[in-house]
């Protein structure tokens, strides 16, 4: 067992290479308890499209020694909740339950991680959930441009295609496929487990290491193991959607580009330039010319997502099909000052202030604090600690936002979907 950091995170690896996080918090009322698994959608085969998600959502419906009903009273029975959801590189459930109960929490994890048997009775009842998930989807067009900007941006990589999949691809999934994913991917050198709470380290790490000690060792190799190719630097692409046949009163925008990812030293600069054209803030640029000084949109955002070997920079809009255009003009010009004119020192203290500050805000919640620290054990090892990361922040310069921002400005944009209300 390593020595706390500032942030009294601690670090163990069992014998049998399951790495563990944990974030002691003395006399705090509440735990959580889980696991992250380095599976997600870029791991499938084009006949898989939609199985770790799927895996995800079956993983509850019956263990050797559990039925599905007696997996989600486990918890709920002391006032817990389990949770779980699959991105494109991990896949993660976990557990939030008041202090005292990590031995039921901890157990019922590993059960259902080293020994779920995925009935096909269960199955064909959450094949229908899962295909009114992808509806659900399909009736909010400002989530489903998203998916089409990546299918758009990632076209023919694996990361180029929706995370639930298809209904056609969850009719194939059976109860050997649930199996065979689980056996070749929830293994414990593609593990990492995470607890934070009162319970001390040295008790965490022996429940964890023994409830833990029937996963296989080591996982299957990976069908995409290699970094994808990233496109031309400045590769910038506009997705749009309007739906049929929903009748919709907006066009919902996303333009964006793909970005170097979670190891890169630009890191910390791409999410600020993120939030500074379009952070949480109403001060934010872009939403100062496009809502507050002309009312063009309701919703303005811009977003850094930072996967294992590339990230994307996304800005997305929803404004009336006839402004589109106008919208399109402000944000080409918003980014192009940025590359053109370096911020002053003044207005960059107060960028990264405000980033700080928000950093901070976020820092208190401590559920996406601790899945954020899983991640970063998964990915890269080790929590990056509060104070080196304000520091590289703080070293972040003018040339640094510059230079990011010129990767937008010097983009040609490639459009997807109608423009005009009239074809919706």
């Amino acid at each position: 067992m390593t020595k706390p950091t500032s942030h009294h995170i601690y670090y163990h690896t069992t014998p049998y290479g399951l790495r563990i996080v944990h974030c002691h918090i003395p006399a705090a009322p509440v735990a959580f308890c889980g696991v992250i698994v380095r599976a997600g959608s870029r791991d499938e085969l084009p006949h898989q499209y939609g199985l770790a998600h799927f895996v995800e959502h079956t993983i509850f419906k019956g263990t050797d020694s559990r039925s599905a009903s007696n997996i989600i009273n486990r918890m709920e029975a002391v006032g817990g909740e389990l949770n779980a959801y699959t991105t494109k590189e991990e896949t993660v459930i976990y557990s939030v339950f008041p202090h005292g109960n990590l031995a039921r929490a901890a157990g019922l994890i590993a059960d259902l991680v080293c020994n779920s048997q995925f009935p096909e009775r269960e199955l064909c009842k959450e094949r229908e959930v899962v295909a009114d998930e992808i509806d659900s989807y399909l009736d909010s067009p400002a989530d489903a441009v998203y998916d089409d900007f990546e299918d758009l941006i990632f076209a023919d990589t694996p990361l180029g295609h929706n995370i639930l999949g298809t209904e056609s691809h969850l009719a194939a999934f059976t109860s050997d496929a649930c199996r065979d994913y689980l056996r070749q991917y929830y293994a414990a050198d593609n593990m990492v487990a995470f607890y934070s709470g009162a319970d001390t380290p040295a008790r965490v790490f022996t429940l964890i290491e023994r409830e833990m000690a029937a996963l296989p060792p080591a996982a299957a190799p990976r069908p995409y193991a290699a970094p994808i190719a990233l496109p031309p630097q400045g590769a910038m692409l506009q997705a749009q959607r309007c739906h049929k046949p929903i009748v919709t009163h907006q066009a919902h925008t996303v333009v964006g580009a793909v970005m170097p990812g979670l190891h890169s030293p630009d890191r910390y600069a791409i999410s600020l330039l993120a939030n500074i054209l379009g952070g949480p803030g109403m001060n934010s640029l872009l939403n100062v010319a496009m809502r507050e000084r002309r009312g063009l949109v309701y919703t303005v955002e811009a977003s850094a997502s930072l996967l294992s070997d590339c990230g994307l920079f996304t800005i997305y809009y929803g404004c009336d099909p006839d402004d589109n255009r106008r919208c399109l003009s402000l944000v080409a010009s918003t980014i192009a000052r940025l590359a053109d004119a370096p911020m002053t020192p003044r207005r960059l203290a107060a960028a990264k202030r405000q980033f700080l500050g928000q950093l901070v805000i976020s820092n208190e919640n401590r559920e996406n604090t601790l899945l954020s620290a899983a991640r970063a054990t998964l990915l890269s090892g080790r929590v990056t600690p509060m104070a080196d990361a304000i520091a590289a922040i703080n070293d972040i310069t003018a040339a640094d936002i510059a230079r990011i921002a010129a990767l937008l400005a010097e983009a040609p944009a490639l459009t997807l979907g109608p423009k005009n209300k009239n074809l919706c």
